[in-house]
């Protein structure tokens, strides 16, 4: 009997087109993202800026690993949500000075529908900010992350 061992590193691979006018175009996969500005700041408004981008990224990020926590720790959730509130230093972007840290603070609200108390979520919180790659990277980066999580039962 063969033994598949899973790989633990991956190769991602993205590509970007920006015609130097309108929205760019990001291909993962064989799916096709729209990267863009407001129309105020010269874009065409067809989707979320870079920064938007990334902080719908941790979002995403925090639900999935969020429920995959959960699970692991036999905790059912019924819905997640999760609202983010970013405090962003534009001075970088608008070329005024360089920035080190872009996003000084983050608040994330997280909002779930499960049959659990608070004690219970501990685990759920801790394992979240060990294992959601886009969180990890935001807070080396300096950011300081606070989540505010908030239960309410089915």
């Amino acid at each position: 009997m063969v033994t598949i061992k899973p790989k633990t590193v991956v190769t991602m691979r993205a590509r970007g087109d920006y015609a130097l006018e309108g929205p760019m175009k990001i291909s993962v996969r064989d799916t096709t993202m729209i990267i863009d500005e407001p129309t105020e700041r010269g874009g065409t408004n067809l989707g979320p800026s870079p920064t938007e981008a990334m902080i719908g990224s941790l979002i995403a990020c925090t639900c999935r690993i969020a429920s995959k926590c959960a699970k692991a720790h036999g905790i059912e959730l019924h819905h997640i949500n999760v609202e983010a509130i970013a405090k962003m230093d534009r001075r970088g972007v608008e070329m005024k000075e360089e920035v080190d840290i872009p996003f000084p603070e983050i608040l994330l609200k997280i909002n779930v529908t499960a049959d659990t108390d608070d004690a219970a979520l501990e685990p759920v919180k801790y394992d979240l900010g060990r294992f959601c790659p886009v969180s990890k990277v935001i807070r080396q980066s300096g950011t300081i992350v606070t989540e505010e999580w908030t239960i309410t039962k089915p």
